[in-house]
């Protein structure tokens, strides 16, 4: 039963930020003039910002660091409330509708350009951060229906068992350390990257 709810759930998430990425791409084609003409979003000015600043490492870490573990601590506190499932929806969509206008911006402004940028900002830290955030979005749904759903005797035996909460603060461990590996790279690698990219800006 436990194999089936995580396979729902992940096709659940997928077609949660798919549907965020369409409204997201929806949004930014509809309202072209507004993103576009009159939007300074990854136009000509931040992109020379971007290309005549290069940000130490130092300087970056603190900042992504409290933003990462903030969203995953927030994430990990709503679960266990009444509101978890429908809070981790609605930022599952969120997600993905910001996805869709960041793409949707960088590809009208420079075409394959625009998708090479996007590459750039992501790699490498997406390859730790999106199995991360993936699995922490499992790990507060799991929780959510342990504590709150319906179901068998031997969920509701969990809601009271140590070794449940025991497995899944360790689970949570190690997602959160996974998180902080994946900050490292945005903060120390990462700038190298979109610097080396943006010169063909």
């Amino acid at each position: 039963m436990r194999r089936q709810f995580g396979i729902k759930s992940g096709y659940h998430m997928a077609y949660l930020f798919m549907i965020g990425l369409f409204v997201g791409i929806l949004f930014v084609n509809l309202g072209h003039e507004t993103w576009i003409r009159n939007g300074s979003l990854l136009g000509t000015e931040m992109m020379n910002r971007l290309k005549s600043s290069r940000p130490a490492g130092e300087g970056l870490v603190g900042y992504i660091l409290r933003h990462r573990l903030f969203t995953g601590c927030l994430l990990c506190l709503v679960s266990t409330t009444l509101i978890g499932m429908p809070f981790l929806c609605a930022y599952i969509c969120y997600m993905g509708l910001s996805a869709g206008c960041l793409l949707s911006v960088a590809v009208i402004r420079y075409g394959l350009r625009g998708l090479l940028f996007m590459v750039a900002v992501l790699f490498p830290q997406a390859l730790l951060l999106v199995p991360a955030y993936i699995l922490l979005f499992f790990w507060a749904a799991d929780v959510n229906r342990t504590l709150y759903a319906r179901g068998t005797q031997l969920e509701g035996y969990e809601r009271y068992s140590s070794r449940f909460y025991l497995k899944k603060g360790i689970q949570i461990v190690g997602i959160m350390a996974v998180v902080i590996m994946g900050c490292l790279l945005e903060s120390y690698v990462n700038p190298n990257i979109l610097h080396f990219v943006l010169k063909i800006f």
